[in-house]
């Protein structure tokens, strides 16, 4: 008997521990509003499923008015695809002859178009292009400041949007760029002027290119925590914020306004003392590189650590309410990182089991 026979239609209180859940009615309302947000702005999206990695989500997503998706890797891109998504941006470099082959016969399956920032790349995608008888889409990428991947804005963009628009195996599509360091600044002026700053090199980056006689139908941008002034960065057309819809302790720091429709599922182990409580989901359960998860209806929090296998609260007056073997829910520190640690996702409404869905791009790393 499948997992998913036996706890679909039962009480989420009652699912093993730990579980990684989502409340669908929440999920839905942060994507209805997001959708209707962009749309507002005059954008178009295309959520990012690297924190989700499960297609179910994605055609909901699509559904509220998504244009496709954005992947990290290939093998993301091919679970995406194999599950009927049709376009598909992988906002990364595909490198090295088995990954740009492999995206090259996927490139006959759905509209994958995948980003570069070197003429060495550029020269072997049109290469295994050519091959197999497909142009591969391509945007060149741009860094506006995040000082990671990207050509320099300018120029040099304009030199290598050239370079791939006279390639036979490619079809030059526009730019992308990640204004992730705006982030940084807490204080929301400061965030809204950095990614207008930043955007802003990508937009006049794109004007340039028009300039030079080439096509530019895409001009990408826009994370979780800085779509909502990179919406409205005038020459943008589409955002990639996929967080937004599950939301986290990280995000909400941000000041990103949406529900928390991920949690983990834990239940008490120890209670060595009245004033510490021990669950069974550790570091192998929920990820405190950006955050730490936050105990949802717990009062008197005093710290939180964890350990591989534990995490332990320390409550500031003692509390013997709470006892061992009771269910205790996390809200989720950073969910990128949470999601990728588990097998799969249990969607839960009104406190029932609706759905489960296995994390198909779980481990997609190459």
């Amino acid at each position: 008997m499948s997992n998913d026979t036996v706890v679909v239609g039962r009480p989420a209180l009652e699912l093993d521990t730990p579980a990684l859940l989502i409340d669908l009615a929440a999920m839905e309302r942060n994507i209805a509003r997001t959708a209707r947000v962009l749309e507002e702005a005059g954008v178009s999206w295309r959520p990012h499923t690297k924190g989700q990695k499960v297609p179910a989500i994605a055609h909901m997503e699509i559904a509220a008015g998504a244009i496709g998706v954005t992947c990290a890797k290939l093998g993301e891109a091919e679970v995406m695809a194999s599950a009927g998504i049709k376009r598909i941006l992988i906002a990364n470099q595909v490198v090295g002859h088995q990954k740009v082959t492999r995206l090259a016969n996927l490139c006959r399956h759905a509209e994958v178009v995948v980003a570069v920032d070197s003429l060495e790349n550029v020269l072997e995608l049109d290469a295994a292009g050519r091959q197999k008888g497909v142009r591969i889409p391509v945007v060149v990428e741009v860094d506006i400041g995040m000082g990671r991947c990207g050509v320099s804005p300018g120029q040099p963009a304009v030199e290598l949007a050239r370079r791939v628009d006279a390639c036979a195996g490619l079809r030059y599509v526009g730019l992308m760029a990640w204004e992730g360091h705006a982030r940084r600044h807490k204080d929301l002026a400061e965030r809204r002027a950095v990614c207008e700053q930043a955007v802003g090199l990508l937009t006049a980056t794109a004007r340039q290119c028009r300039e030079a006689g080439l096509p530019v139908e895409i001009v990408s941008c826009g994370g979780t925590g800085t779509e909502e002034f990179s919406s409205r960065v005038p020459g943008v057309t589409e955002i990639q914020a996929g967080g937004v819809i599950f939301n986290d302790v990280y995000y909400s720091s941000l000041g990103v306004d949406r529900e928390f429709a991920m949690t983990v599922l834990s239940t008490v182990v120890s209670r060595p003392n009245p004033r510490r409580i021990v669950t069974d989901a550790g570091l192998k359960t929920m990820s405190t590189d950006h955050a730490l998860p936050r105990p949802r209806d717990l009062e008197g929090v005093e710290s939180v650590g964890l350990s591989a296998e534990h995490s332990k609260i320390e409550l500031k007056e003692p509390n013997l309410d709470v006892r061992v073997g009771d269910k205790l829910v996390w809200i989720v520190g950073y969910g990128d990182t949470t999601v990728c640690l588990h097998d799969e996702m249990y969607g839960i409404r009104d406190g029932i089991v609706e759905v489960v869905w296995p994390v198909l791009g779980r481990g997609k790393l190459r």
